[in-house]
């Protein structure tokens, strides 16, 4: 009796211990590569809405419009919180650099950019049942430079396009002989670049390329479970696809299989693919997926910001969550529709530079329009869990599309919506959305949705003109997409009156208690704040 009466007291010390392990045991760390809108609270907001538990670094340590980001700080945070983990969820650039943009413009030296690579060592070997799940970026190339862009060095404002034919070139010549008229051309923009600034965009390149052959070393060895690897803004021909190449071969040297590496365009869906992922690892769950696209080119469809085709991009996209492709809905965990342009173009009517003239959003579907709003609403009445990936334009969602969706009233019968910004972005962010909201409650949803319509379709797609307009108008301000300065709070003003007109006009269902910021000091991205 003595004896089963000590093991009634030592189970009761015991086990709420073991029950308090356990819980702390299924967080999920998750360290973003900044504080931008989508990359943190929406992914955030996504997660938690499913019902997972994340750790998040503060926010102040994370790379803003501001602030280059704190990777020091951020390391002495993981080690910390670490062992209060199952999972962690990691963006290199934070660690090495202080966040992705910083990723670009950095001066960090060889030797602190060892010691910081070497972290990843020491994490491993303090917490040797932690997942370890890191996403990296190969530095972009985009086609020309902007007034006012604060993600490129100055000097990229000025010879950015110099810049991007020049790696142009390059990398063609190393595929193929070039014409004389292209070598000729070659010449031509070398001499056009300052020696300087080659040989600081250069130089920057190939020190964090080594730094990603490092992270690839280290997922070959076990310190790392799984890693990929982000194309963003890139092109066909360009010096992020050459150094891809350069990639590709190192893992195929290195015997590093897709299940453990994987290189993509793209690179703000991996905060949500990956927490996917974990969550996947973490339940021993394989989900499948049915992907459908519209009418002409559809999966062969090579979106602008990308070397590749979309089906391509989804299928790497899919793996990286830990999912399966089936071809029938009828056995899909969902059913992504992809709605692309009909000839495989990117359309780009949303970043047009404004003028004086009013923006008249163009609502006239065309054929393969109405053929795709079809192809939605017949799935939905067939039960499939539907979620749509809205590519045809840059940085927002198609009107026409969705004002079909909205007279058919299916916009709230999805389960996740995508168009917020390149294909390959909007993409994987359906995709991750979609397998989550299975373990989401009805209200938890439709908050999800109502979020990615007021920001990419009310916003990205309508408002940001309409104010980008009127700060032309008043102020003459046509570099507003990335340097409001003073005008900041009369557009954060505008775009929030904007934005409840529309969404009482096409989501009286919506709460209009909101508030409108753009924390990044520009009109490229918007963050709406509900009331609580």
């Amino acid at each position: 009796m003595k004896n089963l009466l000590l093991m009634l007291m030592l189970a009761a010390l015991v086990l709420p211990w073991s029950v308090a392990q356990g819980a702390a045991r299924s967080k999920i760390i998750f360290i973003p590569h900044d504080d931008r809108p989508i990359s943190y609270h929406q992914t955030v907001e996504v997660v938690e809405s499913a019902g997972y538990e994340l750790l998040l670094p503060p926010k102040e340590l994370l790379n803003s419009a501001t602030d280059m980001g704190h990777p020091e700080e951020l390391w002495q945070w993981l080690r910390e919180n670490a062992p209060k983990a199952r999972s962690a969820i990691i963006a290199s650039d934070s660690l090495l650099y202080g966040g992705l943009i910083p990723s670009r413009k950095h001066e960090v030296s060889q030797e602190a950019l060892s010691e910081r690579l070497d972290n990843f060592k020491k994490l491993r070997r303090a917490n040797r049942k932690l997942h370890i799940y890191v996403f990296d970026s190969l530095m972009r190339t985009p086609s020309q430079g902007y007034v006012g862009n604060i993600e490129e060095p100055v000097y990229y404002e000025k010879y950015g396009a110099d810049i991007f034919k020049y790696s142009s070139l390059l990398d063609k010549g190393e595929m193929e002989v070039l014409s004389q008229k292209e070598r000729l051309e070659l010449q031509a923009v070398e001499k056009a670049i300052p020696e300087e600034f080659r040989k600081d965009w250069f130089g920057r390149r190939q020190k964090n390329l080594a730094a990603t052959k490092r992270l690839m070393d280290m997922t070959k060895e076990g310190v790392i479970d799984y890693l990929i690897l982000g194309r963003d803004d890139n092109a066909p021909l360009c010096q992020t696809h050459k150094e891809n190449r350069e990639i590709l071969a190192y893992a195929e040297k290195k015997k590093l299989p897709t299940s453990k590496f994987q290189s993509l365009p793209g690179i703000d869906e991996f905060n949500l693919l990956l927490l996917t992922r974990a969550i996947n690892d973490l339940t021993g769950q394989a989900p499948t997926v049915c992907v459908r696209y519209g009418l002409g080119a559809g999966g062969d469809t090579v979106p602008a910001f990308s070397d590749e085709k979309i089906s391509d991009s989804l299928e790497a996209a899919l793996e990286i969550v830990g999912g399966a492709k089936t071809y029938n809905p009828k056995r899909a965990d969902l059913l992504l529709l992809v709605n692309t342009e009909r000839d495989g173009r990117t359309l780009f009517t949303h970043n047009v530079t404004p003028t004086e003239a009013d923006f008249v959003p163009d609502l006239a579907a065309d054929r393969s329009t109405r053929a795709f709003a079809q192809m939605v609403e017949d799935a939905l009445a067939e039960g499939y869990p539907v979620g749509v990936a809205d590519i045809k334009y840059a940085n927002g969602a198609d009107n026409a599309l969705l004002h079909m969706l909205e007279q058919k009233n299916l916009l709230f019968r999805l389960q996740s919506y995508s168009g917020w910004n390149t294909a390959t972005n909007s993409a994987g962010f359906a995709l991750g959305a979609g397998l989550l909201a299975r373990k989401m409650g009805a209200d938890e949803r439709e908050h999800l949705l109502a979020m990615r319509y007021l920001d990419d379709w009310a916003f990205q797609a309508n408002v940001r003109s309409q104010v980008g307009t009127e700060l032309v108008r008043n102020f003459g301000t046509y570099a507003y997409y990335y340097k409001l300065e003073d005008k900041q709070d009369f557009a954060e003003r505008r775009s929030a009156e904007l934005m409840r007109e529309f969404a009482k006009a096409h989501m009286p269902q919506v709460s209009t208690d909101f508030t409108v910021k753009l924390p990044w000091l520009r009109m490229f991205e918007c963050d709406v704040i509900f009331s609580k």
